[in-house]
């Protein structure tokens, strides 16, 4: 089996995360990989789109793709709440808006407390996964937004900017 969890990839004694849900599960993610955390807006959906981008926003004059992370994981889809966030990061040179249930909130994770994804939950997006974080009686899956899309995925993101849609 590869060691699937790089502790050198972790600078220091804990990781810096912020968490947040789908569903029950806890996710959490380097809080170098987020750049900004924003309220739910109307996503405008884009003719012949490729099929992980739900639709764009405007955020500040910059059109954000955005990518609902319950479908990447083959969740059923739920209803946006109150509490629905993006979470925009940046995947290749492209600004990504990733849609979760709720932001929790930044937690330090020490380096001792994260342990290798276990064989069960290594089969769904195991490129995803970074390892489980322990806090208390919690567990965060920790990920890696920048593996959410795939190669030919990113590929499709640069193409779409390098060319919009017409509506």
């Amino acid at each position: 089996m590869q060691e699937k969890l790089d502790r050198q990839q972790f600078s220091g004694d804990a990781v810096k995360v912020v968490s947040f849900h789908l569903g029950s599960e806890e996710y959490g993610v380097d809080i170098s990989q987020v750049q900004e955390i924003i309220r739910m807006v109307a996503i405008t959906h884009v003719p012949r789109a490729p099929h992980f981008m739900e639709g764009v926003i405007n955020l500040r004059g910059q059109l954000i793709p955005i990518v609902d992370l319950r479908s990447r994981f083959g969740m059923p889809r739920a209803e946006h709440t109150k509490s629905t966030r993006i979470v925009v990061t940046e995947i290749g040179t492209k600004r990504v808006g990733i849609v979760v249930d709720s932001v929790s909130e930044v937690c330090n994770i020490p380096i001792e407390s994260i342990e290798d994804a276990p064989e069960m939950i290594a089969g769904v997006g195991t490129e995803y996964i970074q390892g489980v974080g322990k806090i208390g009686a919690r567990l965060i899956v920790l990920l890696d937004l920048t593996m959410v899309m795939s190669g030919e995925e990113k590929r499709q993101l640069e193409a779409l900017e390098a060319s919009p849609p017409t509506q």
